[in-house]
């Protein structure tokens, strides 16, 4: 079992930042894979930005130039720095991870770009 704890998230003004971490504690296995993904009011989750314990990370187009990915694998910590925020990034983000064949998320921490 893998337990995931997300904090973070908050109220941000547009064009603000805000930085999610996401700290997996449990069965760690040394070949994993860490992402957070988000999902709007009324829309289906969607992937924001990955990283394998590999090194290979991917970003969805949204956010690409604004956001990024990091891991402290030494920790089991991923984190998301959010620059730029807009209002269409509104949502709940949620940490995943993906490891031994099995994937756990964490229970999400909303996230509101507002005015």
């Amino acid at each position: 079992q893998v337990q995931l704890v997300e904090s973070g998230g908050g109220l941000v003004q547009p064009g603000g930042s805000l930085r999610l971490s996401c700290a997996a504690s449990g069965s760690i296995f040394s070949i994993n894979a860490m992402a957070w993904y988000r999902q709007a009011p009324g829309k289906q989750r969607e992937l924001v930005a990955g990283s394998t314990s590999g090194g290979t990370i991917n970003y969805a187009d949204s956010v690409k130039g604004r956001f990024t990915i990091s891991r402290d694998n030494a920790k089991n910590t991923v984190y998301l720095q959010m620059n730029s925020l807009k209002p269409e990034d509104t949502a709940v983000y949620y940490c995943m991870y993906v490891g031994g064949g099995m994937d756990y998320w964490g229970k999400g921490t909303l996230v509101t770009v507002s005015s």
